[in-house]
């Protein structure tokens, strides 16, 4: 590993594009193509969490960013998961507990079929980012050779030292390291792990530099300069932020989630199933501190889960309703800017390079 964070971050731009090794995190359904876009101008990189588009959106999405701001962004894809079946009686107690949130939907086959994750590929590699990247597994064999010979660098994230062996073994050019301070769902391979193996990042992005051969990048937990330049410090390449940037103006999640996440400490956050059936990180709102109470239902797997409380998550943002919305936030929602991204970005990593340079040497 290269020893002077300033050239290793330099070394990461040359290879794999920017100017700022900052990457705004993939997060479905918070990831516009205005807020990439101005991270991009500024020289840092955007992103997609493709997880619900369809492949046009996907199309739609990579076009309207590369004509405004060129190529340095991440595509992501959840790589996918057995489905598990929802027992009848389970169902009957979330609809009886749901009911004073929402009315749940009639579930069927069809309503919790997610897109085609092989024409979500498709249309992710078609698109030619700078990267694409995956969650809760990696690409197989195939799929790799084809990322590998059009040019387009695969970013694995990862959530254990052994995770990230696998990933580097399996052709991975960089490795995402997500601590579990991160906001949104846990990208643990085997899912009924998420509870189990929380590791901090700042514990966890030493020992994955140690162990893999590929540059890292840092996610998770990072807000501000000073977690950047942390970061960078264990040997980091890159760092890779996602609810730091949800209060920029170009962020179009609702204002009462903005407001939320610059009032949330470290501890007002909680990792839950309540939302979708797959853990994740979110602030501790009215109805996931509910959801959590010794006699409430467990969650339906994923993504039944989702699909029951998609009319209350819909109506919690239609209201700009904080108490139902399901508010995804890290745990240092509270250190996140509010500038324009352009400027929020610019101004971290002046400030990061400072903090890593006394001198004044920027990249």
């Amino acid at each position: 590993m290269n020893t002077d964070p300033i050239r290793r971050a330099e070394r990461f731009c040359e290879r794999f594009g920017g100017c700022m090794p900052i990457l705004l995190a993939p997060m479905a359904g918070a990831c516009p193509p205005a807020l990439s876009i101005e991270i991009m101008k500024a020289g840092g990189w955007g992103a997609a969490g493709c997880l619900l588009m369809q492949p046009e959106q996907i199309t739609a999405w990579a076009d309207n960013v590369r004509s405004a701001a060129g190529r340095a962004c991440q595509l992501n894809a959840w790589i996918p998961e057995p489905s598990r079946p929802l027992r009848h009686d389970h169902e009957a107690a979330l609809r009886q507990f749901l009911s004073g949130w929402c009315d749940p939907p009639a579930l069927d086959d069809a309503a919790g079929r997610l897109p085609d994750f092989d024409a979500q590929c498709e249309a992710m590699l078609a698109a030619r980012p700078a990267a694409i990247s995956s969650i809760m597994g990696v690409f197989s064999a195939e799929y790799v050779a084809k990322l590998k010979a059009a040019g387009v660098s695969w970013m694995a994230s990862v959530t254990t030292v052994a995770e990230a062996k696998t990933a580097q073994a399996a052709g991975a050019d960089v490795i995402v390291a997500q601590g579990m301070e991160a906001g949104g769902h846990r990208g643990v391979f085997d899912e009924r792990a998420a509870e189990a193996t929380q590791v901090g990042l700042f514990s966890l992005l030493p020992h994955v530099v140690d162990a893999v051969d590929v540059p890292v990048v840092a996610s998770g937990g990072i807000a501000d300069a000073r977690g950047i330049a942390a970061a960078f410090m264990l040997g980091a390449s890159a760092v890779q932020i996602g609810t730091g940037f949800l209060r920029c103006p170009e962020s179009d999640i609702p204002s009462a989630w903005k407001d939320a996440i610059g009032r949330t400490w470290p501890e007002d956050t909680v990792l839950t199933r309540a939302y979708t059936g797959r853990a994740g990180r979110a602030i501790a709102t009215a109805y996931a501190r509910a959801a959590s109470r010794p006699d409430a239902p467990k969650p339906a797997p994923y993504p039944w889960q989702r699909m029951l409380t998609q009319p209350m998550t819909a109506a919690a943002r239609s209201e700009d309703d904080i108490g139902r919305m399901q508010a995804w936030a890290g745990q240092s929602g509270a250190l996140a800017g509010t500038a324009p991204a352009a400027e929020l970005t610019r101004s971290l990593w002046q400030t990061a390079t400072e903090l890593l340079s006394p001198s004044g040497a920027k990249l």
